[in-house]
């Protein structure tokens, strides 16, 4: 947008001010010398940027000028937190985290099976994901009100990945190992981004992103259980739209009443359920146990009238004992070992951000901080160890955990108490579910999944930022058509290409003083800003890097261009200083400062003079260091802009 489109004055063309300028109507001010940081080393330089990078909240601060005894305590709670609340453990906070735990074993347990048919996986592989990860995060992790075990999402990315090149159906043995070789990669991942406190890489799923891909993989999950509602035998195990409605339709000789009548039946009780726990959270208990009591309820059924429901499909045998070790099923040699170490971190990353999330959306409702790193190291070791006891990627499930809270937890021994109800029905209680129909299962996923639809983000998406709307909808729509992968590949592309944009293409903006102040602000926000005449006012509001030191520089020119016509257009005094503002500026380069340095040689030969206000420290550094500065002396660099207009000012003025 040009300058004519937006121009704001308080007065017109025959009342304008001489060149004594607005400014010059308030007092002199003093003008301040603009002082570079303290000078340091290249090591001490190096340090504090890595302090910065990777030690932002300084982990270490417990420890200084603490015995070494007191040092051990300290480590000992900060690599293990049990340690931190255990020694403060009461039989108070015991009966609660005994009710909250069992009630979200209540879930757990049919969730669980659920979502391993979600992965493709045995049924029996659910059940042991929702018992040792719980106690290896009971001992490692930081929150506690997180519920560990198998979610929809990294079901799903597993279920669809995995298939793909290897089908259960052709090959179960192949297909178990390089689940549960998957799982080892996501684990090692995730343990790697918080030994190394690189956390900021799963920053680059930004919600607008996951907003779009969770809604689609919950259109595409739901639609996918069609098979177990409809009682289908033959379905496709592919993930899109099109095949998944075709297959549906194709089959409709397949199709069984009895188990669509009880199938939709159940459905909507559960959604039902869903709902009064929604709107009605002291009844939370009634959507937590709906699960486990449409499982019973179903299977009693089935039982009572399996000579007339013949034509509804149940689970079967599932072993009892505990998990039995997996470590010698690991995958790490082979032509699908690419396969497992790109779905591991897939997984790892999507179920480390919803654990993370989770995790720390609870700690803000109790006041309590969630460490990030020790949820990373905490849920990779649990995936690590899980890989290696017939579990598959597991991680802090939303649905779990709120009703964990809302059932009273205290403590993650909620986890423990969990883990213990499960250890029970994998010992005693498996036989029950030989006659528990494959459309039970379907309701609850299609009950789990539905509410993973956030329309209303979408919507809060489209009125604030455009190009989030835009990620939100290609990972919608890719997940949908394309695949549940390539459908986040293409959301991440288009948040990449946003940061990329905003780095390439900075903004900037002219300034105007409010009148009767020293105050400078954008004249586009603030109506009341006017002008200072023969004075050009820029802010740029971003680091100068080589990605953008050509685009500012010829951005800048342009508006010194657009400001000449329009004084000459106007019949206003002739542009004579302008004045660039860097506060904004938190960082510069080689190529911003050459920018800088050429742009005041042109305008130099231009007779216009060029000022820089207020570099912040690292850039007056470099600056210095440059010697850049030397040519632009004391009368090119000031402190704030009313300084340097009423210096400025002055100056011409004195002059004869």
């Amino acid at each position: 947008m040009g300058l004519n489109s937006n121009r704001v004055e308080n007065f017109s063309d025959a009342e304008a001010p001489p060149l004594p300028t607005i400014a010059m109507q308030m007092p002199p001010l003093e003008v301040h010398r603009v002082c570079p940081p303290p000078p340091r080393t290249t090591s001490q330089k190096l340090r504090h940027r890595l302090s910065e990078i990777f030690f932002p909240d300084d982990p270490l601060h417990k420890f200084k000028d603490q015995p070494w005894f007191r040092k051990l305590i300290l480590g000992l709670q900060f690599f293990f937190p049990v340690f931190d609340w255990a020694p403060n453990y009461s039989f108070e906070l015991f009966k609660s985290d005994v009710v909250s735990g069992v009630t979200i074993a209540s879930l757990a347990i049919p969730q669980g099976i659920s979502y391993a048919k979600l992965a493709n996986l045995p049924p029996i592989i659910g059940l042991y994901s929702s018992f040792v990860p719980p106690l290896i995060y009971s001992v490692l992790g930081s929150s506690r009100h997180l519920a560990v075990g198998p979610v929809s999402i990294a079901s799903l990315v597993m279920g669809t990945m995995l298939s793909e090149a290897v089908p259960y159906s052709d090959e179960p043995t192949l297909y178990l190992k390089l689940a549960f070789t998957a799982t080892f990669f996501a684990g090692v991942f995730q343990a790697s981004l918080g030994f190394l406190r690189l956390g900021f890489v799963i920053d680059f799923l930004s919600k607008a992103t996951l907003v779009g891909f969770m809604a689609g993989a919950a259109v595409i999950v739901s639609l996918q259980q069609l098979k177990g509602l409809l009682g289908i035998v033959h379905f496709t195990t592919k993930m899109q739209l099109v095949p998944v409605l075709s297959s549906a339709f194709h089959q409709i000789d397949e199709w069984s009443w009895q188990t669509i009548v009880m199938g939709v039946a159940f459905l909507a009780l559960l959604l039902i359920t869903r709902q009064i726990g929604m709107r009605r959270p002291k009844l939370f208990w009634v959507s937590a146990a709906a699960p486990l009591a449409s499982v019973i309820l179903s299977t009693i059924l089935v039982v009572c009238f399996k000579s007339k429901l013949h034509g509804i499909k149940t689970i079967g045998k599932l072993p009892k004992g505990l998990n039995p070790p997996s470590s010698n099923m690991l995958y790490f040699d082979g032509p699908h070992l690419a396969l497992a170490i790109k779905t591991g971190i897939i997984t790892g990353i999507l179920s480390l951000t919803e654990g993370i999330a989770v995790g720390r959306t609870f700690a803000s409702l109790k006041n309590y901080l969630v460490d990030g790193n020790k949820e990373m190291v905490a849920i990779g070791l649990m995936n690590m160890a899980g890989s290696c006891s017939s579990c598959y990627v597991t991680t802090g499930s939303f649905s779990r955990s709120a009703v964990n809270y809302n059932a009273g937890a205290q403590t993650v021994v909620s986890n423990i108490v969990m883990a213990a109800a499960v250890l029970v029905t994998l010992l005693f209680l498996m036989p029950l579910f030989y006659y528990t129909p494959n459309l039970i299962l379907a309701a609850i996923i299609i009950t789990a999944v539905i509410g993973l639809i956030d329309y209303q983000a979408a919507y809060k998406l489209w009125k604030v930022d455009k190009l989030d709307f835009l990620a939100c909808i290609c990972s919608f729509f890719g997940v949908l058509f394309i695949s549940v992968p390539i459908g986040l590949a293409i959301a991440v592309g288009v948040s990449v290409f946003k940061i990329l944009l905003h780095v390439t293409r900075p903004n900037t903006v002219v300034l105007g003083n409010i009148p009767r102040t020293q105050i400078y602000q954008n004249l586009n926000q603030y109506r009341e800003a006017v002008r200072v005449p023969s004075f050009l006012i820029m802010a740029v509001e971003a680091p100068i890097y080589f990605a953008n030191s050509t685009y500012l520089q010829e951005r800048i020119l342009r508006w010194i261009r657009e400001e000449e016509e329009w004084l000459a257009a106007n019949d206003r005094s002739n542009l004579k200083c302008v004045i660039l503002d860097m506060t904004a500026v938190t960082a510069i380069d080689t190529s911003g400062i050459d920018t800088i340095s050429e742009l005041r040689k042109m305008l130099e030969k231009r007779s216009l003079k060029f000022v820089l206000v207020n570099p912040v420290g690292s850039v007056m550094e470099k600056l210095q260091e440059s010697h850049m500065l030397e040519s632009f002396g004391f009368e090119g660099l000031y402190v704030s802009v009313g300084e340097a207009v009423s210096d400025i000012s002055s100056a011409w003025k004195a002059q004869p």
